[in-house]
């Protein structure tokens, strides 16, 4: 099989993904929320759930629901009100915290957030997310061809989400710097209720979006 056929496909993917990851939306919100308040572990964790969570949206893309989906005003609205409520829900979370201390040598967690929990918070973030859903539709609908093998199709799923996470990672490295957390620590309460107006903006944005 000469795999240079999919090569356009395959930049033109990874092009669309570097400019979605580069665009702020939830997943980034979710990360620097983790990052600042939770610690790099439930950062990183959270990274590696919003990465596998686009296996969501590779799975019924290549088996050919995504088509359906797209075709299909009452799921897509489903999926848009699911995630969109999942973000209000959060962002109300995030106005009601009483604020945060942040361990300056990145050893001591939040007892609430465990590996699990962060892992899940960023698994439907991006499973729920809209945007997300659209980003996929679009790219497995226009730019892949029907007739790229499903393996093919597998591959550039695994490296979208191979990508993000590394994305996410390093954002979470660089948000769990002592310099950042230090500032962030000031300005605990007033990060979580600017985050939280976010979250629920960008849930309302998606609920009432077309």
């Amino acid at each position: 099989m000469d795999f240079s056929l999919y090569t356009h496909e395959l930049i033109v993917l990874m092009t669309a993904m570097v400019i979605a990851l580069l665009s702020p939306g939830p997943d980034f919100a979710m990360v620097f929320k983790q990052s600042i308040t939770y610690g790099r572990r439930a950062s990183i964790f959270t990274s590696i759930g919003i990465g596998l969570g686009i296996s969501v949206h590779v799975i019924y893309c290549i088996l050919g629901i995504g088509l359906i989906i797209s075709k299909s005003i009452i799921l897509f609205n489903i999926i848009k009100y699911l995630g969109a409520a999942y973000l209000i829900y959060l962002g109300i979370m995030s106005l009601k915290s009483k604020g945060f201390k942040i361990d300056k040598n990145n050893i001591k967690y939040d007892k609430n957030m465990s590996d699990f929990k962060s892992f899940m918070v960023g698994f439907l973030c991006n499973a729920l997310n809209p945007k997300a859903t659209l980003f996929f539709l679009s790219m497995f609908t226009v730019v892949i061809s029907i007739d790229t093998p499903i393996f093919i199709q597998a591959i550039y799923g695994l490296l979208c989400m191979l990508l993000t996470t590394i994305y996410f990672i390093i954002a979470s490295l660089f948000l769990t710097k002592d310099s950042v957390r230090e500032f962030f620590n000031k300005f605990g309460v007033w990060f979580d209720r600017a985050v939280g107006a976010v979250l629920i903006s960008l849930g309302i944005k998606i609920a009432l979006s077309k």
